[in-house]
């Protein structure tokens, strides 16, 4: 193993989170630093992408409405300010990516859910 390996092995989380895919809605637990202060803030949407599967480059991207807006976040999945994930609803998608949502509003994005 050279360097560039052990900077790569460091920078991946010990605790992988939670197994998720596209589509599902999940609750990203996000460690927000005010001044000297911490805190988790939670933000809650539909995962609409994800761009590599594993490696310190790996992201998900997650979008919710808010007050009639469409807000999107990119996540890297091995960042030490994402805590932890927690999976609300599993939906069966036949897409990779679901950038069709961004047009959609309502009742007209909705998703298939898994039931069982």
């Amino acid at each position: 193993m050279n360097k560039h390996d052990d900077v790569v092995n460091k920078a991946l989380r010990a605790k992988p989170l939670a197994v998720f895919g596209i589509g599902d809605t999940v609750d990203v637990q996000v460690l927000i630093r005010e001044g000297e202060k911490e805190r988790i803030q939670i933000f809650n949407g539909t995962v609409i992408a994800r761009r590599g599967k594993i490696g310190p480059s790996a992201t998900f991207t997650v979008r919710r409405i808010v007050q009639g807006e469409g807000v999107e976040r990119i996540f890297p999945i091995n960042s030490p300010k994402v805590v932890g994930l927690v999976v609300k609803t599993r939906v069966s998608v036949r897409r990779a990516k679901l950038f069709y949502l961004r047009k959609r509003v309502g009742k007209a994005a909705k998703l298939k859910e898994i039931i069982g």
